[in-house]
């Protein structure tokens, strides 16, 4: 065995896929954790899967360019979307880093999750948006 990475944060983009499954008090858990009292703590957790697709630049994780305006369709009012790369210019929402928008999506299977986020997926837009396919499929396998 060996290590792959070693981190003490939360890591990105998996902290999008666990964070809307939490149903009890963050805060709570995370003060009763500084105080050493986290065994006084119950968890309450969403049991849905949870999948997260992450929407990238062009080019990344290389060079790529910033700036580029992002089209959101109002269908996504209700969904989970995290904004990562993202800035407001001049009013208008425009991309400025390599990880650009996250999408969760929670649901009763891999393949719900799946087909609901890949077709959220087609409802945001910006030049050279990138994404992988394959999110989910290992844990099918």
């Amino acid at each position: 065995p060996y290590v792959i990475e070693y981190n003490v944060r939360m890591g990105d983009p998996e902290t999008e896929a666990v964070m809307p499954r939490i149903k009890s008090d963050l805060l709570s858990h995370l003060i009763a954790s500084a105080k050493g009292e986290l065994n006084k703590e119950t968890l309450e957790k969403d049991p849905s899967t949870a999948l997260t697709v992450m929407l990238v630049s062009g080019g990344y994780p290389g060079e790529y360019s910033k700036g580029h305006p992002i089209e959101i369709d109002r269908q996504m009012d209700k969904k989970i979307v995290f904004h990562a790369g993202t800035t407001i210019r001049d009013g208008s929402l425009v991309t400025s880093g390599g990880r650009v928008i996250a999408i969760t999506q929670l649901g009763s299977s891999i393949d719900e999750c799946q087909r609901n986020i890949y077709q959220d997926v087609t409802k945001i837009r910006f030049k050279g948006m990138n994404y992988r396919k394959d999110i989910g499929n290992d844990i099918k396998e």
